[in-house]
């Protein structure tokens, strides 16, 4: 670990300046440093230097895991001949009584999956699906035998109108975790990298666990340096009282607004209210726009904390933008779907619907505290794209979504540039007595708005570890 850092001629606030690293703080900028001791030296070469960006939604485990997982979504299969060909090939090349895992399921790739689909298709080996939306696994009937889904069958798992499981298990993540084969880890280490060579210091895990040891796994690989980066952890409300590991910051509870069946609005309150009393905001998952009146009904009801939060904020309608003003709520949206998925949701969501989808324009004019993030692996991990969406608003094919709710490259960026525990919040500077988590790219700032790319990160700096 590097404990001295000068870097040479970078662009800060529009100045060429140098700025010196000691330890895990920025102790100067300014013109022609001449520290004490023997820093190692980096040249910018007149290249804007930022604090490290901040992924304010992401799933880290669940990224690594689909990092090694076949993916099997719209643009990555074509169709039922592409879907069987991908899990073919990825059953022939896994040792026997491997489980295989694929990700990224929509519909729209060869139609409704069961266990019996998934059997025409790898019949001998223990194969499980996620939808796009992560709400769902699908597993095939090896599968549903090796975790012993016939004699336990979890709340979420669906029945056919004969009684049978269809092998579907609709948000029991925790249920078949428990079950799965140790195996190996997913490669944290991996993914810290990856995240890192795109100017990523920091993010806020939206995974809610329900158990302490849920986050050995993060709280190990940050400490090791395995994962190296700042790591804020949610959980869910199970873990609202609970003591995190002190790798981890610890963040808002979780909570999910689930489509299928939604909470009772006196349950919902009741578990906003038990987060604040202790002391936690709440980040509530709403992704509809009845979700989102749900959620603003219970807020309405057990009154919002600082640091309350919607994730997603996938639809939310003009009505609803004052009521999230007044209660003083942060959106934590994701941008980045408009152009991953927009062509799916024109042809899949009311039209009434689109032009509130995923909005930052409407909100941030309302004094609405708004972040970015990926929702990884449920989108890319590159909050650069993100940020391109935020401008441009334009889907895969060209097709405009909401264009009016289009920001400025600065406010894009912005989005990532909120500090973990207040994000939309003033972006963090690259200024003395600031931590040392950095992002230099290799233009200058104006460019860089230009592009929006990681292709210009050169280098990342968190707390003196480099990416």
């Amino acid at each position: 670990m590097t404990h001295d850092l000068l870097l040479r001629h970078v662009e800060v606030d529009e100045r060429d300046v140098d700025v010196h690293v000691t330890g895990t703080t920025i102790v100067a900028v300014g013109p022609g440093l001449r520290p004490g001791g023997d820093p190692e030296v980096v040249d910018g070469h007149g290249g804007a230097l930022l604090p490290g960006l901040h992924d304010h939604h992401i799933h880290l485990l669940a990224t690594a895991a689909a990092r090694s997982s076949v993916a099997v979504g719209p643009g990555e299969v074509d169709g039922a001949a592409g879907l069987a060909a991908a899990l073919g090939a990825a059953d022939a090349a896994l040792p026997a009584g491997r489980w295989l895992r694929a990700v990224g399921y929509h519909e729209s790739v060869a139609g409704d999956l069961d266990r019996w689909v998934l059997d025409a298709l790898v019949p001998d080996r223990p194969l499980r699906i996620q939808h796009r939306s992560g709400a769902r696994w699908t597993l095939n009937t090896a599968a549903v035998a090796a975790v012993g889904l016939d004699g336990d069958a979890p709340s979420g798992a669906e029945r056919d109108d004969h009684g049978r499981l269809t092998g579907r298990l609709h948000r029991s993540d925790a249920w078949l975790r428990e079950r799965l084969p140790a195996g190996a880890r997913p490669d944290l280490a991996e993914l810290g990298t990856a995240l890192a060579r795109v100017g990523v210091t920091g993010v806020t895990d939206a995974t809610p666990f329900g158990r302490p040891a849920d986050l050995t796994a993060l709280a190990a690989a940050t400490t090791t340096g395995a994962l190296p980066l700042r790591v804020v952890a949610m959980g869910g409300p199970e873990l609202a009282g609970a003591e995190f590991p002190a790798a981890l910051g610890r963040g808002p509870v979780k909570l999910v607004i689930d489509d299928a069946r939604y909470p009772a609005l006196d349950d919902l309150v009741a578990a906003m209210s038990h987060a604040h009393r202790q002391h936690r905001p709440v980040a509530v998952h709403c992704v509809t726009r009845t979700a989102l009146a749900l959620a603003l009904a219970a807020w309405e009801s057990a009154g919002a904390r600082a640091g309350d939060r919607i994730e997603h904020g996938s639809v939310v309608p003009p009505d609803a933008v004052a009521s999230i003003a007044a209660l003083g709520l942060t959106v934590v949206t994701q941008p980045g779907f408009v152009a991953e998925r927009g062509d799916q949701y024109l042809a899949d969501v009311a039209p009434d619907d689109i032009p509130h989808l995923y909005p930052c324009r409407r909100l941030i004019d309302a004094g609405v505290a708004v972040a970015g993030s990926t929702d990884a692996p449920y989108s890319a991990i590159d909050p650069w794209a993100a940020m391109r969406a935020a401008v441009h608003r334009t889907t895969a094919a060209g097709a405009e979504i909401a264009p009016a709710e289009a920001v400025a490259p600065q406010r894009a960026l912005q989005l990532f540039l909120g500090p973990a525990d207040r994000p939309g919040g003033p972006p963090r500077t690259v200024a003395p007595g600031a931590p040392a988590d950095l992002c230099l790219l290799d233009r200058p700032l104006a460019d860089v708005l230009r592009r929006l790319t990681g292709d210009d990160v050169v280098r990342t700096v968190v707390r003196t570890v480099r990416g």
